[in-house]
């Protein structure tokens, strides 16, 4: 519990079938050391959890701007492939 009283959860774990996530994959690496696509991939990642938590505790600002993070990421990787494709 929190200092509030409120019950903080873990996120839930992905399935074994999903794939790997970028920190399985670089287990020894720290996020960010695989360049920039990478780290904005990991954020990506990291916020889409503290998003539903978020949501799930009614926090809507936070939920809020965490899609708005989670857009911004989403973004960027949109962008990098497309430049990598020409």
């Amino acid at each position: 519990m929190d200092s509030s009283g409120a019950l903080v959860t873990k996120p839930a774990r992905k399935r074994a079938g999903a794939g790997p996530s970028v920190r399985e994959r670089s287990r020894n690496e720290e996020p960010g050391e695989g360049g920039a696509d990478e780290a904005v991939a990991f954020i990506a990642e990291q916020v889409s959890a503290l998003r539903k938590l978020a949501d799930r505790h009614k926090l809507d600002v936070l939920h809020y701007l965490l899609g708005m993070t989670k857009l911004e990421a989403d973004e960027h990787l949109r962008l990098r492939s497309r430049r990598k494709l020409s």
